[in-house]
């Protein structure tokens, strides 16, 4: 692969760009892509927007704005991180790393240290991403967080979000994110624990994974929840059974995070014969660093 740079962007001319690729990233609604004067307003006011380009064409982007939160001692300063993109044809190439390493760089800079962004949590690579490689954790479920959405990505399925929080002046995190990061967990480091996922995920005849009728006990403080390993080639291959899994897995987290379990982990293998993601959850009674 080419390679690629990260730099700020602040200029009209540059905002540009972001505009169209957000188009080029989520299609079929112009009405969701955050226009110009908007980045622009945001850069001026404490916000970020990092783009990645290789052969000075724009091939991703994040932008973030700051924001607040209420805690027990009042309202607190975090940063928001509301968009992450990459272009199609340079998607698992690294690009979303280093876009996230170059925000952690950013936001420390500022005085924060706390980033907040939402995802979708049927999606295994960007669970992937968020969770095993970056370092954020999750006890938060929204439903419904963006009504119905319209882009060709999203279209026809509850918007469903988990918001993840990454402390970004965590000694979890800088293992992330240093020149030896931590190595992520795979399949093989499961089966060797003897630990193994606390619900069977059935396989239909076409090769479909089948989510569970109910929600099993949580009986154990450390636990494996698994997903789709590809979410959106099955949603294009059968919608319903990709609405199956988002009511089963909205009920799965909701009823987790109730318990106070925490997501600190998740696992993404793409080698067994089809793609396997599965989350690390952890009762909150326990301590992280137990677990890294």
């Amino acid at each position: 692969m080419k390679k690629f740079g990260i730099r700020l962007i602040e200029t009209p001319e540059e905002m540009t760009l972001v505009e169209q690729l957000q188009r080029d990233v989520w299609p079929g609604s112009e009405t969701d892509v955050v226009p110009l004067h908007m980045l622009i307003t945001a850069v001026h006011n404490g916000g970020l927007v990092l783009g990645a380009f290789m052969d000075e064409k724009i091939v991703g982007f994040i932008f973030g704005i700051p924001g607040l939160e209420t805690t027990s001692d009042g309202p607190r300063a975090k940063h928001c991180s509301h968009m992450m993109g990459i272009h199609p044809d340079h998607r698992d190439g690294g690009i979303g790393f280093a876009l996230k390493r170059a925000q952690w760089q950013m936001v420390r800079h500022q005085g924060l240290d706390h980033i907040t962004w939402t995802y979708d949590p049927l999606l295994s690579r960007n669970a992937y991403l968020n969770i095993a490689k970056l370092g954020a954790v999750c006890t938060t479920y929204r439903r419904a967080e963006y009504g119905d959405m319209r882009d060709g990505l999203n279209a026809g399925l509850p918007s469903d979000r988990f918001q993840v929080d990454w402390w970004i002046n965590t000694r979890r995190v800088e293992r992330r994110l240093g020149k030896r990061s931590r190595p992520t967990l795979k399949l093989a480091h499961v089966a060797r624990s003897g630990l193994r996922p606390f619900y069977p995920v059935p396989v239909s005849t076409d090769g479909l994974p089948q989510p569970p009728e109910h929600v099993p006990p949580f009986d154990d403080r450390l636990l494996l929840a698994e997903i789709p390993g590809d979410f959106s080639g099955l949603k294009t291959r059968d919608f319903s059974l990709a609405r199956d899994w988002r009511f089963f897995s909205r009920e799965l987290f909701e009823t987790a995070f109730a318990n106070h379990y925490i997501i600190t982990d998740f696992i993404f293998d793409a080698n067994e014969g089809r793609p396997r993601g599965l989350y690390v959850l952890i009762h909150g009674e326990s301590t992280l660093d137990e677990f890294e």
